[in-house]
């Protein structure tokens, strides 16, 4: 499996190729409960850093998803946007939100690996 980098703002990016695939972690999914719906991106969009692209809604409170790295959406999940429960089931597996392309692989690098993120989740206790 790709190595997986992750952001404070509890999503993850695995670049496979020339594809970047963001998700929520795990830590986000159980912060929010059972996930009921989703609001994703559609192909084509241009994303900044940082950009407020998706949405995920629980039973406790909506969040939105940023890119954690700039690119163009190739791909949403339609899974998770007709069965949400998979972004609590399976996160960083078929969970995921969405692909980009035209990405900066140094952006991605520049990310916390999973040991840089969970000690930083450990300093949120």
């Amino acid at each position: 499996m790709a190595d997986i980098r992750f952001t404070k703002d509890h999503e993850w990016v695995r670049l496979e190729g020339d594809v970047a695939t963001i998700g929520i972690t795990d830590h986000a999914q159980n912060a929010l409960g059972d996930v009921v719906f989703v609001d994703l991106p559609e192909a084509g969009r241009e994303v900044t850093e940082g950009e407020a692209c998706a949405v995920v809604e629980s039973v406790k409170a909506a969040s939105d998803v940023y890119a954690p790295v700039a690119g163009r959406v190739v791909e949403s999940n339609a899974g998770v946007a007709e069965n949400p429960a998979l972004i609590n089931s399976d996160p960083t597996g078929d969970g995921w939100f969405f692909k980009l392309t035209a990405v900066d692989e140094a952006a991605i690098a520049a990310l916390m690996d999973e040991a840089a993120y969970a000690a930083f989740l450990e300093t949120l206790a």
